[in-house]
């Protein structure tokens, strides 16, 4: 028995264990770049199986938060150099969160030149903080035309050569918690009558395309997506066809050997349905399943002998225990983190656990 309750700390293929940091949103990208202060968070915290970085923005229309990082440019792509050598440097995995807001903005967080765009023109009307103007609503977004969605393929097919230039071990397709690509999938946000819009097929074609092309451009092997049946976080709402939307989904996922699926499932687990949605992408998705969603060590070692999920990523815990692999594996205590710090600019509530 206590070799099996080790299992979460054992090796998982070519990963040291099975301790996953999430992706986090923590607002230090000063100028949409990431920095010096950047690289040490994320290298203190190496020790992970795999870091999923914050959501970067493959294009400058879904910087949608103050200070999001990019990974657009060339100089955004230099910078993120920083970081994965640091990473690196402490014997670590990191791959980046590809995320474009779509309606999830507010004109004060874009650069000059940025657009607020989703599928159709549905207005999220969500609480949105900005540095110039405090708190403000999301604004609506301008329908994306088919060029506007070819152009938008494109860049993330351009973030993810980025990525792997500055060093990343893979990406990540963010296509949970309300954002572009989920705003495709949900009929409340995507109203459209053409290919990518209407049945559930056509709902999923621009994830899927997407998908496709950014493994075509760097390796099935190298990118995984995150998805959150259930979930509601920025105005998503549910609708009868999520189960069906994310088998047919997963299914197709399962073509391209994507490397890995990254589900929040804290929404599923807690219906009959939702559960039973979990355990049927499982059985149609063949590679690496990472769960999240407030696990504590516990639960995460029961997905793992349950066959439910292979690795486990845990968020908040992250952020005040930079050594959390070591110190669920030898029951430290925990320290909670200060969430009045987790959007601020400086060191406090950043670098300065240990």
């Amino acid at each position: 028995m206590k070799m099996k309750r080790a299992i979460l700390f054992s090796p998982y293929q070519m990963l040291k264990n099975r301790i996953v940091m999430a992706p986090m949103t923590r607002s230090r990208a000063i100028g949409n770049e990431p920095n010096v202060l950047m690289a040490t968070y994320y290298a203190q915290r190496a020790s992970a199986a795999l870091i999923i970085t914050e959501s970067t923005s493959p294009s400058i229309n879904g910087l949608g938060y103050c200070r999001m990082p990019g990974i657009f440019t060339q100089a955004q792509t230099e910078s993120w150099k920083l970081v994965t050598d640091a990473v690196h440097g402490n014997d670590g995995k990191i791959v980046v969160q590809l995320t474009h807001t779509g309606r999830i903005a507010h004109s004060a967080n874009l650069p000059h030149g940025g657009a607020i765009m989703s599928p159709s023109p549905v207005s999220a009307d969500a609480p949105m903080w900005t540095d110039t103007l405090g708190m403000q609503k999301t604004e609506s977004p301008m329908e994306m035309s088919a060029l506007d969605i070819k152009n938008t393929t494109n860049e993330y097919v351009l973030a993810a050569k980025n990525a792997i230039e500055a060093g990343f071990d893979g990406v990540e397709l963010h296509a949970a918690n309300g954002y572009l690509l989920e705003q495709f999938l949900n009929p409340y946000s995507n109203t459209r009558s053409d290919e990518y819009g209407g049945s559930v097929h056509n709902r999923t074609r621009f994830v899927t395309d997407v998908v496709k092309a950014v493994v075509n451009a760097i390796g099935a092997d190298k990118v995984g997506l995150r998805i959150s049946p259930y979930g509601t976080l920025c105005s998503m709402q549910n609708y009868t066809e999520i189960p069906e939307t994310y088998i047919d989904l997963s299914a197709e996922m399962e073509k391209l050997n994507l490397w890995y699926l990254h589900i929040v499932d804290y929404a599923a687990r807690a219906s009959e349905e939702g559960r039973l949605l979990l355990q049927n992408i499982r059985k149609s998705f063949k590679n690496t399943i990472i769960l999240n969603g407030g696990y504590t060590k516990e639960r995460a070692i029961s997905a793992i002998e349950n066959n439910e999920a292979d690795l486990i990523s845990f968020g908040s815990l992250f952020i005040s225990n930079p050594n959390l692999p070591e110190k669920l594996q030898n029951n430290i205590s925990l320290t909670a983190p200060d969430p009045s710090l987790f959007y601020t600019t400086d060191e406090k509530g950043y670098t300065d656990y240990i």
